[in-house]
């Protein structure tokens, strides 16, 4: 590859994660109603949502090995069409099981997308401006599934609750489209001849990332942000919202769209951070301050004090951003950013799946305070002992 490829690889990335993030977003509004329309319980509904990151959770590390297989491109180019497959499915379902399968297989569309792009920006990237270059594409990713709501909301108030998944095939197929004939092959990127011969066989490269303690601290902080978020900021906290403070659904929109604009802002800034002083000096601070703001989530004794718990949750994201993701990275021995990747995504996909079930789960048994408080207490400790023991990767010479 040239020396501008990296630059250009990254821009058509970020296109790609657009386009399909920008569909994702779409069907946010209409999801719940969607499956509701099927004459559903709640219960059922939330099993339509939590399938999406069950099938996200079970086959990542299986697309880190098919990307060292068939190549980077070949995967992310599969996913788009996965994933446009699962969502036309989706958009026909004659009744909720079959819905239920087809987002079975719109997850694995976005496993496929999802873990092959990380690995991409692994493969272009060195130490010195990883942090960067994830967080553009991160930024780019969270504006689009910020924004994806708004269109997906009009469409199906004018045309039906069936047309934001077919906008997200739609996507999905562009997504592909750009995958095959934009983004070049970047399996070899960055090795040198030494680096070249065959790595170990893909299972011994899991163990080997998995026995390194950082490794395994930066997934568990990936993994709380994930049931934090899933399972307190979506479950928990809208309920709470509209029980204790009697707010309406569209200004508790209006709180968690602001957290999104705020992240975007934050994440290149937070990527400079990470390039020039390190990983932890980001990390922790940030796992730190999402469980603060958990803790104002439930205090909040007004729309205002809602309001500053979304802006500190979003400042916690937004300085984060990348920062786990170019810590799991740096660890990867060379030819290895397939398993790194794959692994550390299944691990953080986890949450998705846990957050929403476990949470809702304390919050029937002992209440939104203990669910909340749990959540916050558990950020807190983990980003304490990422501190403690998590060596660090990467800090600039200054």
């Amino acid at each position: 590859m040239t020396v501008s490829s990296p630059t250009r690889v990254l821009a058509w990335m970020c296109v790609l994660i657009a386009v399909n993030q920008l569909g994702f977003g779409s069907v946010v509004p209409v999801l719940a109603l969607y499956a509701r329309s099927f004459g559903v319980t709640q219960s059922a509904i939330g099993l339509a949502i939590a399938v999406y990151g069950l099938a996200r959770f079970l086959v990542s590390m299986p697309v880190g090995r098919l990307t060292d297989v068939v190549g980077r491109r070949t995967a992310l180019a599969l996913g788009g069409l996965v994933t446009a497959a699962g969502n036309l499915i989706c958009a026909v379902a004659p009744s909720f099981t079959v819905f239920v399968a087809a987002r079975f297989i719109a997850g694995v569309g976005a496993a496929l997308v999802l873990v092959a792009g990380q690995i991409v920006l692994a493969d272009i990237t060195t130490p010195a401006h990883r942090g960067r270059v994830m967080a553009i594409y991160q930024g780019v990713f969270v504006f689009a599934v910020g924004v994806g709501p708004l269109p997906g909301g009009a469409l199906a108030e004018r045309f039906g609750l069936a047309a934001p998944f077919l906008i997200y095939a739609a996507m999905g197929t562009l997504a592909a489209i750009v995958a095959w004939f934009q983004i070049p092959e970047t399996r070899a990127t960055g090795l040198s001849a030494a680096d070249a011969s065959a790595p170990p066989p893909f299972g011994a490269q899991v163990r080997l990332l998995t026995g390194h303690a950082g490794f395994l601290l930066v997934a568990l902080v990936s993994f709380m942000n994930a049931v934090a978020r899933t399972g307190a900021l979506f479950n928990v906290v809208p309920v709470l919202a509209r029980d204790r403070l009697a707010l309406s659904t569209a200004r508790i929109g209006v709180g968690l769209a602001l957290s999104s604009l705020v992240g975007l802002v934050l994440a290149y800034p937070a990527g400079v951070l990470v390039d020039r002083w390190g990983r932890k000096v980001v990390i922790v601070p940030a796992t730190l301050v999402a469980g603060v703001s958990l803790v104002l989530f439930l205090i909040a004794p007004s729309y205002a004090w809602f309001l500053v718990g979304c802006v500190i949750w979003s400042v916690a994201v937004g300085i984060s951003g990348a920062a786990p993701a170019a810590y799991a990275a740096d660890v990867a021995p060379p030819g290895m950013n397939a398993a790194a990747m794959s692994t550390f995504r299944m691990l953080s996909d986890l949450g998705y799946v846990i957050g929403p079930l476990v949470l809702g789960l304390v919050a029937d048994a002992l209440g939104a305070n203990a669910a909340l408080g749990g959540t916050a207490a558990c950020l807190v400790v983990v980003g304490l002992l990422f501190w403690r023991l998590a060596p660090e990767t990467y800090r600039a010479r200054l």
